[in-house]
């Protein structure tokens, strides 16, 4: 280009300073000031200068013209910034821009500078106060307790199936036999029991499990007021008192699957249970189910509790999102039920009771023996797979919906 190089100025008419209106924008081609020539290593072009009407604006003016450091073709000459400084400016417009407007230099992509790019979208997220933590707990444990159930009802419903034996020798018998006689609706049979039991026993479970394990762990500098790991023990307090709160319902919805066509509904079961067998009847097979829920839930915590530290060890963070959740939790049920599944196989026999002329047992030692020499040792793990179908997924359900759930409900303190 030649030194003869325009200039592209914001001029306004011979209006009120408010006029706005007025400006315009003009090429003007005035002769090149007398500065230094452009040779090879500078980049000749328009000089960009932006002004307006000295009767509104201040010598220290608002808009700065933009020099060679732009990098678009539009350099200042080497000459203006020494003129400028003297009072005698080569370009009679620069004396509207204050000497540290003239230094300012505008990025540009593609010389250092990136484009602005669009925000990433933030996920909506939902925050509800609550009371206090313990009400927090007992909420989130409700609500994981619900979900998780009805998920794995029709697992459930044949694993109880298989477990006494009814419908067939496998799940796939159970399966067909299910659907041939009963339909869907079949495989969630007693369902509505289920989550009316598991929502309260999962709340009053997690709530005493997060209660102890606060209260027995220790704080930093204290010692440690028990041998052993206090998710353990703390464990074995949350399986105790959702038992010993929710036994009967849990009598009541094995009777509702097992005995098709005897009990109409929920309640009819419970009155005609406490009417013909006695109210004690309620709680036939507690001990077995203390026995059985003692180590299932101290060693479903304690392996939980464990997987979760090793967990953020190994990826050196102290959030765990709901899939790693969901798998850790689902291992720590697998552990679980695997140690603990004959203990429930005779639970399961002694609530049945002599229904169908079947064995009435005295105790749990009865039960396993009994069942160990009419079966063998398979009879004690008859169900494991369908039962590890139930258990796995519901026990990783149920931790992610709770850790999910306290992130929802906040404490006025947690904001």
């Amino acid at each position: 280009m030649s030194n003869k190089s325009g200039s592209v100025r914001l001029q306004c008419a011979e209006a009120t300073a408010a006029d706005w209106g007025c400006c315009f924008l003009s090429l003007s081609v005035p002769p090149p000031p007398p500065a230094a020539p452009c040779d090879a290593d500078s980049n000749c072009g328009f000089n960009l200068a932006w002004t307006l009407h000295q009767s509104f604006h201040p010598p220290a003016g608002l808009f700065a013209s933009v020099g060679h450091k732009v990098g678009v073709g539009f350099p200042a000459s080497s000459s203006s910034s020494g003129a400028t400084s003297s009072g005698n400016p080569q370009d009679p417009y620069r004396k509207y821009v204050s000497p540290e407007a003239v230094e300012t230099s505008l990025p540009v992509p593609g010389d250092g500078v990136g484009l602005r790019g669009k925000g990433k979208k933030k996920a909506v997220r939902i925050k509800i106060k609550v009371g206090n933590s313990h009400l927090k707990r007992l909420i989130s444990g409700g609500i994981a307790g619900a979900v998780s159930r009805t998920v794995v009802a029709p697992l459930e419903t044949i694993r109880t199936h298989l477990m006494v034996g009814s419908n067939g020798n496998s799940s796939t018998e159970v399966f067909e036999s299910i659907m041939k006689n009963e339909g869907w609706t079949g495989l969630f049979r007693g369902n509505f029991v289920n989550v009316i039991r598991v929502a309260p026993s999962k709340a009053i479970e997690l709530f005493a499990f997060d209660t102890a394990k606060k209260f027995l762990t220790p704080k930093s500098g204290e010692e440690r007021r028990i041998p052993i790991p206090p998710s353990l023990v703390a464990g074995a307090f949350a399986g105790v008192s959702s038992t010993l709160c929710t036994y009967p319902l849990e009598l009541i919805k094995t009777r509702l699957t097992i005995q098709r066509g005897v009990y109409d509904n929920f309640l009819h079961a419970f009155v005609k249970i406490v009417r013909e067998e006695g109210p004690a009847e309620l709680y036939r097979g507690l001990t077995p189910s203390l026995i059985g829920v003692v180590p299932y839930a101290a060693t479903n915590y304690f392996a939980y509790d464990t997987l979760k530290k090793v967990y953020k060890k190994m990826f050196k963070t102290n959030e765990i999102s709901n899939v790693p959740t969901l798998l850790i939790g689902s291992a720590a049920g697998a552990i679980s039920s695997t140690a603990t599944f004959p203990l429930e196989v005779a639970r399961k026999h002694m609530q049945v009771g002599a229904v169908g002329g079947r064995k009435v047992y005295k105790n749990m030692l009865h039960a396993l023996l009994t069942i160990l020499e009419d079966e063998g040792v398979g009879g004690l793990y008859r169900g494991l797979g369908p039962s590890c179908m139930k258990l796995v997924p519901a026990a990783g359900i149920s931790f992610m919906c709770y850790e999910a759930c306290k992130k929802i409900l906040i404490e006025e303190e947690d904001e």
